[in-house]
């Protein structure tokens, strides 16, 4: 397929620059896939639609403060947006500028911190190590920015605001956006109406920021990135499968780890690694039933992810719908679920 299939026009001034507040005042498109249907709600009209037995997938994934800036030895200055922990004290980073930026380069934070560049990578990113006094999680909470995507230009106000109110395991350079729609009482009233809710982690790395460069998108591959699926999570799972209801996932993240951790034959286990799963046109879905996702990218591998999931031409309308009806696009925009 041709990367060209999944492009549509998008106004800028569509792009969400703000969180809605509360969070669930966004506005939601239901699409039905069986009836090809798009119907217009809000976030807070979620219970509606989902049923007794249901079971929520999501992410549990925290946002580091990973955008540091400094200077080069030159007294130039760069910033470093950190991207995945090799060990305790090495990076997979981006840099920019990051063409000066070679091996052997060190880049000073702060009194207390400095890195090393030690390597490229293939991508053009660094592989950096860090010098430090004392905690580095605490040194990076007090130094490091929380790091919104490049189409936010707006600066956030409350850092918070870019996590999910579940969000308990720091590791993202990005938040996994579907789920920041979720207040705690509409958590709470979801679980009182008798759905579950199952946690798992995967770590945004560099595929939120890398596009898809490949004409044809079968050449494309993706950035790996770390996800754990519970032991708890898989059986909750099995149950709900079994007794014949719908394993929800929220956001694209959610629908990779699950599908990252699924057997051939449909069943899962615990499981956790890395994981470099493309999801494109084709692919069959072995877990998940019904998805909470964002408006995406025109191009992107998560547009893709969707049609895969509901089919091209039905997906594309949705979005020419959507800009048609003025939905917010993006990380702080509008949602949608297909069911």
């Amino acid at each position: 397929m041709q990367l060209t299939d999944f492009d549509y026009e998008l106004p800028e001034e569509r792009i969400a620059q703000t969180p809605m507040e509360p969070r669930n005042a966004s506005r939601l498109m239901v699409l039905d896939r069986a009836q090809q249907s798009i119907e217009h709600r809000h976030f807070y009209d979620l219970k509606g639609y989902l049923q007794r037995g249901d079971t929520l997938i999501v992410n549990d994934t925290r946002v580091m403060p990973a955008r540091l800036f400094g200077t080069r030895t030159t007294g130039a200055h760069v910033e470093v947006l950190l991207l995945k922990r090799i060990d305790r004290d090495r990076w997979e980073s981006l840099v920019k500028p990051g063409r000066k930026a070679r091996p052997g380069e060190v880049i000073t934070f702060s009194e207390n911190l400095s890195a090393r560049v030690l390597e490229t990578t293939d991508f053009g990113g660094r592989i950096i190590e860090f010098s430090y006094e004392g905690v580095f999680e605490e040194i990076l909470d007090q130094l490091g920015e929380t790091p919104l995507p490049p189409y936010i230009h707006e600066k956030l106000k409350d850092r918070e605001r870019y996590q999910t109110v579940y969000a308990r395991e720091q590791g993202s350079a990005a938040a996994p956006t579907a789920g920041l729609h979720f207040t705690k009482g509409q958590l709470k009233e979801i679980e009182a109406a008798g759905v579950h809710i199952g946690y798992v982690t995967l770590h945004v790395g560099l595929g939120t920021f890398r596009p898809v460069n490949a004409e044809v998108i079968e050449e494309h591959e993706m950035h790996s990135e770390y996800y754990m699926v519970s032991a708890e999570t898989a059986a909750l799972i099995r149950e709900t499968k079994a007794s014949g209801h719908r394993v929800i996932a929220v956001g694209t993240t959610s629908v990779r780890t699950l599908e990252s951790a699924a057997n051939d034959d449909g069943s899962i286990e615990a499981a956790g690694g890395w994981t470099k799963i493309f999801i494109y046109p084709g692919y069959t879905f072995k877990i998940v039933d019904a998805m909470i996702t964002n408006f995406h990218l025109p191009k992107s591998s998560l547009v893709m992810l969707v049609s895969a999931f509901a089919g091209r031409e039905y997906i594309l309308d949705a979005y020419r719908t959507a800009v048609r009806e003025k939905y917010r696009f993006f990380s702080f925009g509008d949602a949608m679920f297909i069911q």
